[in-house]
């Protein structure tokens, strides 16, 4: 793949977690809770869901106590920790597509300022379903060339393990699974004592670019402002270009 990739986004997702790692933890923990209490209790060899949870925390650099920590109180714990998922979708400025994953004990509070974040970001939220089908849900699977340099051993390893598709680009590898053969696809790349992030994410059919300096500056505090609020989990997009 050459220009713009499909991945950038989530490579910029990631940059700017990095820079708040509190905020992070924060989101991580919420889905450890969410996993224990919906996904069949604290123990993750009989929860697939909280399996997946602690792989992305761990990868997120969540450190093992903090996770046992976490998955102990929630499974212990009567208190009404509920946590509602909730997906907002809306337009960017030059009708990027943007969804906006939350996970939120108050979906009023969240709507509200989910919207105010578009319409302060230039933008408006939109209608359920306005422009998820721009998007493919996939497990990716992300391994540094630095870490691990055989790129057709593992190119093998991932497809002979149920991989749908295999990427290789500016140094990173990108193991892509369908979201039902992601869990057995990750854990035979853990297994293998393989470094990697994994996470089901949401990838573009297609990129937009934004050509204005003011629609630039107007996305990135959108983004911005997105990634500010503590209910939102994840934000997806279809903008490429300056980040």
């Amino acid at each position: 793949m050459s220009g713009h990739s499909k991945f950038s986004n989530i490579k910029h997702r990631k940059e700017k977690s990095d820079a708040a790692k509190a905020k992070v933890f924060t989101r991580l923990g919420r889905e450890l809770i969410v996993a224990v209490k919906h996904g069949g209790g604290g123990d993750p060899a009989a929860n697939g869901r909280l399996r997946d949870a602690v792989a992305k925390a761990k990868s997120g650099n969540m450190p093992n106590d903090t996770i046992d920590r976490i998955i102990k109180k929630a499974a212990g714990s009567t208190a009404d920790d509920n946590f509602d998922s909730v997906t907002y979708e809306g337009y960017g400025p030059g009708g990027v597509a943007v969804i906006v994953e939350a996970l939120t004990d108050n979906r009023n509070r969240a709507a509200a300022n989910i919207r105010s974040a578009f319409t302060k970001g230039g933008g408006n939220m939109g209608a359920a379903g306005c422009v998820s089908f721009l998007f493919d849900e996939k497990g990716v699977i992300t391994v540094s060339g630095e870490d691990y340099a055989d790129e057709d051993a593992l190119m093998m390893l991932a497809l002979d393990s149920g991989a749908s598709d295999f990427i290789s680009e500016d140094g990173q590898y990108y193991i892509i699974t369908e979201p039902a053969d992601f869990s057995a696809v990750r854990e035979i790349i853990e297994k293998h004592n393989i470094p990697a992030s994994a996470e089901i994410t949401k990838i573009p059919q297609t990129n937009a670019k934004l050509e204005s300096p003011d629609d630039i500056k107007k996305m990135n505090k959108l983004l911005d402002l997105l990634e500010e609020e503590d209910d939102v989990q994840n934000v997806y997009h279809n903008w490429t270009g300056e980040q």
